[in-house]
């Protein structure tokens, strides 16, 4: 039976790192109401142009020659674009021109944010991919057609198409909407510790929101060493890090690098944290059944044992974590001290442990105990041999 405290909160003991800009708030939020430990750091940096020349230009474009299709490709681009007009005062007349148009939106957010102004689209990608519009929009015959299409940013081939270009190619008369664009992240120091912290297996799962943050990581790992950044990267994604995506098309670069993701049914934040909250404590949880009908459960840095969760210290965590690979068998100092630190590049000796480097593991066992409390006797001492969890092994 699950604890209460897991059933409420699932992801209690669990590191997840946000790579979002647009959100983080609330998506960090989410997380840490579950339980998690959160590691905010942004890839890149979305910055509206409300006040852009170049935005303000091309509604005025729209305006003076109403398209006769417009393309909604993100539910907050074309709020932002809606919102520009009224701080403009140019509002009603680029409702009235829109209004004369053939709406397309490239998503269910897309949609609502048509609607929510007043309007309603022709058609709607169910894929949220700009080259299904494409597909949608070469049945119409748009060549000569003047056609409006709000961006979103920047446009990574591998995973969609360049809709404005395309259609420009097919003789279609397009003008682009930049609303906002993608810029480098304000924090690169941030990106870099988490790009450690993920090689390093100190983070659980990554929560990726767009295509291009999640191009922005690998490029950071890239940056951060040319030779092998990406490929350890992959690696742990690949690996012992969950790659948890809001959407299929978020999870397009990953796929491309044979990276498996886990994926909400719904794309939304909410759906994105739920799938979180299954996949995280499936991987990590282990539940060992110890002496006197006492059940040990170890998720990340969380210790149960009388259904109250505590957090231990990551290498205290790490100490009890190699203890419970194989439960009840006795671990060897050396083999602590091989395993947990020096394996985390601390710098300590190698070959036989000194008398120093016995009384870290030593120090370290007594902290476990104490954070155990009255369960201290689960961490039992083989004399002369090492320790072990009051278990009986397996096979033994």
């Amino acid at each position: 039976m699950t604890p209460p405290v897991l059933a409420e909160q699932p992801l209690v003991g669990c590191t997840v790192a946000v790579t979002a800009d647009r959100r983080r708030e609330d998506l960090a939020a989410l997380l840490r109401r579950r339980g998690a430990r959160v590691i905010e750091a942004p890839t890149l940096k979305l910055v509206p142009l409300e006040d852009d020349a170049e935005l303000r230009a091309a509604t005025r474009a729209c305006i003076d020659n109403p398209p006769d299709y417009v393309v909604a490709t993100t539910g907050r681009g074309w709020r932002g674009w809606i919102s520009a007009a009224e701080g403009w005062g140019d509002a009603p007349e680029l409702q009235s021109a829109l209004a004369k148009a053939t709406v397309v939106s490239r998503g269910p957010k897309a949609t609502g944010a048509v609607r929510a102004s007043g309007m309603r689209e022709q058609y709607a990608a169910a894929s949220e991919l700009c080259s299904e519009v494409l597909e949608w929009l070469r049945t119409q015959n748009v060549a000569g057609k003047r056609i409006a299409v709000q961006q979103y940013g920047a446009v990574d081939p591998t995973v969609d198409c360049d809709l404005a270009a395309e259609l420009r190619a097919d003789g279609a008369d397009v003008l682009t909407v930049p609303v906002y664009r993608w810029d480098p992240p304000e924090d690169r120091a941030a990106v870099d510790r988490l790009l450690e912290a993920i090689e390093k297996r100190e983070v659980h799962a990554v929560a990726f929101t767009s295509a291009p943050g999640v191009a922005a990581l690998l490029d950071a790992a890239e940056t951060r060493d040319p030779a092998f950044g990406v490929e350890r990267l992959l690696e742990a994604l690949r690996t012992d890090v969950i790659a948890a995506c809001v959407g299929p098309v978020c999870a397009k670069p990953l796929q491309d690098r044979d990276v498996p993701s886990v994926l909400p049914e719904r794309s939304r934040l909410g759906a994105l944290v739920a799938e979180v909250c299954t996949a995280v404590p499936e991987r990590i949880r282990r539940e060992i059944p110890a002496e006197d009908g006492r059940t040990l459960t170890i998720q990340g840095s969380a210790v149960l044992v009388r259904g109250e969760a505590i957090l231990l210290p990551p290498v205290v965590a790490a100490v009890l974590a190699e203890l419970a690979q194989r439960p009840g068998w006795v671990v060897s100092r050396a083999e602590l001290l091989r395993r947990v630190w020096r394996s985390r590049g601390s710098g300590l000796t190698t070959g036989t442990a000194s008398v120093r480097d016995q009384h870290i593991v030593e120090s370290t066992i007594a902290r476990l105990r104490t954070a155990l409390g009255d369960d201290a006797d689960l961490v039992r001492t083989v004399t002369k041999r090492g320790y072990r969890l009051a278990v009986t092994p397996a096979g033994g």
